[in-house]
């Protein structure tokens, strides 16, 4: 078991913050969204300080007591402040969308009040100067920030462990790990310690812990938002987007989060468009006359990926029921463990983004990749191997390997779009993992297949698909996702199919670990 050094700092923050809220007429924050708190806020049937103190009983009740999800790294000890500035002016609820939105942000987003760590001890207390452009959009909006999420640390793996954080886990079976690297936020959104949350993707890691907590998760087209402020990994492969309990809240975050950053070169190819309304596109009927192909590649054929097909043969099903047209894509092109072996470049570009990225942080306590080795303040478990590799790399991206990964990588990306247009495809499905989420202690999430978004900046949903087997540990049984992915520049496309799933499904069920406390919002 890790120690979690910020158990005590977590606890005195939310003690200070304020007394828990009174017991009134309950409104129910678990599985609420952000148009039944809208709606709540106008109605006056909730304040946004009770709201924000109710997430707060929650976190302090089941994060690190009760079922000890460790998913929170650092609560915002202006939280209610904020929420405080909010009540006295309604009437940003009708120009901010967000207004009041309890967000719980991945420690590897850049916020101003709050240190970035990425989980590691060796950064603890690295506090940038700003926001991330991104966490700046969702302020504009209205939305706060509730909480920093552990993760896996500096988001490099599967499993959501960190040296400063300890192990996050499921809330739907304790003994599993909640997928990563943006399992923190993937657990507090599903045990409904936040309204919704932000992951970063660089393989799997927001798609990994949607499907692994029953959620939503989006990577977007890579350059629909902007990585600046950002712990960087790979220029070639990041991208971020939001976590949610539904489709809707997920658009809704997106909406906020995507725009043209000009201290973002990769959002340049955004700057011409111009902006979507994404709830337009979350039609129930979305389904009705899409072709989907079906990347049978990416599903498994051993013992062990059972449940998974046939939770996956179920929602195949569905898709087809409610008017869609499946398309078998048997292309051994899409095989994502070869695709990760010979392509992925994480550790060619890591050390030459992320130096410069620890410069920015004024009193970062490593100026260096090799300082933080050298510290030992880190996962080693879990990261000896990655961070020792990558520095082991004089210039990475001068690699004749490296840029042969990268010619392998645009071809990869021509196929893809070529198969898109040989078979009129609005989008593939696939089990984003394969096989269930790993027991606590293992180190690594085998069988995933977000390779696939991660090379080729194509935009990616996960949607619940449904559960294994109910067992001892996991009562209502341990989640699994469907991943679409469509062409660039689709997200609404890919929203609306995946509302229309959702709608047509209605799978989310909140966790048994994390049940209604008796003293909540008013």
């Amino acid at each position: 078991m890790f120690r979690h050094i910020t158990t005590l700092s977590a606890f005195v923050a939310i003690a200070a913050l304020g007394p828990p809220a009174r017991a009134q007429e309950r409104f129910p924050v678990e599985e609420a969204t952000i148009a039944g708190v809208r709606e709540a806020l106008a109605a006056g049937r909730i304040s946004c300080r009770d709201l924000v103190q109710t997430y707060l009983d929650r976190i302090a009740a089941y994060d690190q007591a009760g079922p000890r999800l460790a998913a929170i790294r650092a609560v915002n000890p202006q939280a209610l402040r904020q929420a405080e500035a909010f009540d006295r002016d309604r009437g940003r609820l009708a120009a901010q969308p967000l207004a009041c939105v309890p967000l719980v942000l991945k420690d590897n987003y850049d916020t101003a009040e709050l240190p970035t760590t990425g989980g590691s001890a060796s950064l603890a207390g690295a506090q940038p100067a700003k926001d991330a452009f991104a966490v700046a959009k969702l302020r504009e909006a209205g939305a706060i920030v509730l909480a920093k999420a552990n993760l896996q640390e500096f988001a490099q793996g599967g499993v959501s462990v960190s040296s400063l954080g300890g192990q996050v886990r499921n809330p739907y079976d304790l003994t599993r790990t909640p997928g990563g690297s943006s399992g923190g936020t993937g657990a507090a959104v599903a045990a409904n310690l936040a309204l919704a949350g932000t992951g970063t993707d660089t393989v799997n890691s927001i798609r990994s812990p949607a499907s692994a907590n029953n959620l939503v998760g989006l990577r977007p087209t890579q350059g629909l938002i902007s990585l600046s402020g950002i712990m960087p990994v790979s220029k070639t492969q990041d991208a971020i987007g939001p976590i949610a309990r539904t489709v809707s809240d997920a658009a809704a975050l997106l909406q906020a989060m995507a725009g043209p950053d000009p201290d973002d070169p990769l959002t340049a190819a955004a700057a011409g468009r111009p902006p979507e309304d994404y709830a337009a596109s979350l039609k129930p009927d979305a389904l009705r006359g899409a072709r989907l192909g079906v990347v049978r590649p990416l599903f498994g054929t051993k013992p062990e990926h059972a449940e998974v097909n046939r939770v996956m043969e179920q929602a195949l099903d569905v898709l087809e029921k409610a008017g869609a047209t499946l398309v078998p894509i048997e292309d051994p092109a899409f095989e994502a463990n070869r695709l990760n072996a010979e392509n992925d470049v994480q550790t060619y570009e890591f050390k030459a983004l992320f130096n410069p990225y620890l410069a920015t942080i004024p009193n970062a306590p490593h100026k260096d990749l090799a300082g933080i080795i050298a510290s030992g303040q880190f996962h080693k478990a879990a990261l000896e191997t990655f961070l020792t590799g990558a520095e082991a790399r004089q210039d990475g991206m001068a690699e004749p390997e490296y840029k042969a990964r990268l010619a392998r990588i645009a071809a990869f990306k021509a196929h893809v779009a070529s198969v898109f247009e040989a078979e009129r495809l609005d989008a593939l499905v696939y089990p984003l993992q394969k096989r269930l989420v790993v027991p606590i202690g293992e180190l690594n999430q085998a069988d995933r297949s977000g390779i696939v978004a991660g090379l080729t900046g194509f935009p990616a949903i996960d949607v619940p698909a449904g559960f294994s087997a109910p067992s001892e540990t996991a009562p209502l049984g341990v989640p699994i996702g469907l991943d679409l992915l469509g062409r660039p520049w689709s997200e609404g496309r890919l929203l609306g199919l995946a509302y229309a799933f959702e709608q047509a499904t209605k799978l989310r069920r909140p966790p048994a670990s994390a049940p209604p406390l008796g003293s909540s919002a008013r």
